[in-house]
């Protein structure tokens, strides 16, 4: 474990659209700066991901200085969209979890998303990450929040257990199927250098100087069968994770993760096994 390392860092600033590359990004008690503080409701106030729209794969949002997004996608023209004053609050339901966030307050920015999606749709911001959403209590600790991220402020991915997974898929039914892309899994933090399923045994680890709780095991959904290059759906990975990564009701790949610590952390930071 020696040489482990963090090979690659993701940010999705607008909940479900495609992730953003950097080389380095800051750490902050609910997940990287940039992460996931936009998400897409509908009409009714749920929040729409990937499950609903596979479309949302092909979409893209940049960051701009302060916290605004540049939306873009296939037939739409580019749009920016700056963050709203947390004048007023709408309530979003989130996989049954009731949130607080502030919608975009120019209209075209949810004119926008609606047209592109071809539902009514809202762009909403979460102002204060700090307060909004606890952690789920079954797994934190006291005080441990996050942004619009499906649970835990980040997700870690291992490439040896990505090779692992493509390996198990290439001697299954659906092959055709695989390789997949690490990009299926939608991770923060990308670690080379570590056995394939080692992160299973993790609890606490360091990235760079920056210290990180294993919360638990990331239950992976359809979302992972979706090309986030094309939007079509297959088979994998869910049928081989069903086969040899179930664990209780989960089909499990990667690990969430809790920061103990704010910090910077870059591609090239070695991966240290604390715990």
């Amino acid at each position: 474990m020696g040489n482990a390392q963090l090979v690659s860092i993701h940010v999705h600033p607008v909940k479900a659209l495609r992730s953003l590359a950097l080389r380095e990004a800051d750490v902050e008690p609910w997940g990287l700066a940039g992460d996931r503080r936009w998400v897409l409701v509908d009409d009714g106030g749920k929040v729409v991901t990937q499950r609903q729209q596979p479309r949302l794969a092909l979409a893209a949002a940049e960051l701009m200085p302060g916290g605004g997004v540049v939306l873009s996608a296939p037939g739409m023209d580019p749009l920016a969209v700056e963050v709203p004053e947390p004048v007023e609050t709408v309530t979003l339901d989130l996989f049954g979890e009731k949130i607080e966030g502030v919608p975009a307050a120019d209209a075209s920015a949810h004119s926008w998303c609606s047209d592109y999606l071809g539902i009514t749709a809202r762009l909403v911001h979460m102002d204060a990450p700090e307060t909004r959403r606890p952690v789920d209590p079954e797994y934190a600790l006291p005080g441990e929040t996050v942004s619009f991220a499906d649970g835990y402020p980040l997700l870690l991915a291992s490439t040896a257990s990505l090779d692992a997974l493509n390996s198990l898929i290439s001697e299954g039914r659906h092959a055709a199927d695989g390789p997949l892309p690490m990009n299926r899994f939608r991770p923060n933090v990308v670690v080379d250098g570590a056995d394939a399923w080692a992160e299973d045994d993790w609890s606490r680890i360091a990235i760079g100087d920056v210290t990180f709780r294993v919360a638990k095991m990331c239950g992976r959904c359809v979302v992972t069968t979706t090309d986030q290059a094309s939007a079509v759906r297959g088979k994998e990975p869910l049928h081989t994770l069903g086969l040899h990564r179930r664990f209780g009701k989960g089909l499990v790949f990667g690990q969430n993760l809790v920061p103990l610590s704010r910090g910077t952390i870059r591609v090239g930071d070695p991966v240290r096994i604390l715990e």
